[in-house]
């Protein structure tokens, strides 16, 4: 597994390299630099934190995009750490995505990063396949690798699928989301089939100057399953 993530690493490396070389040659290579401020961490129907700042950090070439995001509670010291790194790839409304997530918490008391060991690692390794249609999109993960097991030891691939559909309404940009597990998982605290995820979202850019506005969200996101009900609201930074 060690092995397997060292040339994962060597290759997304490379490829941003390959992409920077272009760039300078014809193609513009493009980055964005972003921080969340969130009263909540609520992801997928699970509460993953509470008052949190979730900075990001983006390059992408021609559909090829390379994201590393991270997320620090600011309620206690022992409050989730969280820093994932995002391979994806975009033509048309179609994009497939390799994820792979790390948290303070896991198997691996020493919260080390670099530590890939089967049953050992803090990482969780995701695929996921997601179309745009306009109206709509559909998008599909499931767990290939990493700390997401069965109760008798064996790689649960726990998987999660999801709708959204945008609207428009009172001058505010929303977006309908309804997220299920297809089979029993402990990674998303299901013993069945399970509606995790049922949000309504809204956002809005408030304009602070004439060129500067800030993105403002707040999101009303149920739990169907675990009888949880959130409210989020956040804001985002960036340039």
């Amino acid at each position: 597994m060690e092995e397997i993530m060292k040339k994962l690493l060597i290759t997304v490396l490379a490829l941003l390299l390959l992409g920077a070389a272009a760039g300078k040659a014809q193609d513009k290579v493009e980055t964005s630099v972003s921080m969340d401020f969130v009263n909540d961490y609520v992801w997928r129907g699970q509460h993953l934190g509470d008052v949190s700042l979730q900075p990001s950090l983006e390059v992408s070439f021609k559909g090829l995009s390379l994201e590393a995001w991270g997320s620090v509670g600011l309620s206690t010291p022992t409050d989730t750490k969280e820093l994932d790194l995002i391979l994806g790839y975009t033509i048309g409304g179609f994009n497939i995505t390799v994820t792979d997530y790390w948290f303070n918490a896991g198997p691996d008391p020493t919260c080390s990063y670099f530590k890939y060991g089967y049953g050992v690692t803090n990482h969780v390794f995701e695929a996921t396949v997601s179309y745009d249609f306009g109206f709509a999109s559909i998008l599909w993960s499931t767990n290939f690798a990493g700390n997401d097991f069965t109760a008798e030891g064996k790689q649960a691939y726990s998987s999660y699928f999801e709708l959204n559909v945008p609207f428009s309404l009172g001058g505010v940009d929303w977006t309908a989301t309804a997220g299920a597990v297809p089979f029993a998982t402990d990674f998303y605290g299901a013993e069945r089939f399970a509606v995790t995820n049922l949000m309504l979202t809204a956002a809005k850019d408030i304009r602070i100057t004439d060129s500067f506005s800030i993105p403002v969200f707040a999101q009303l996101a149920a739990n169907p399953y675990a009888s949880k009900l959130y409210l989020v609201f956040g804001f985002t930074l960036g340039i």
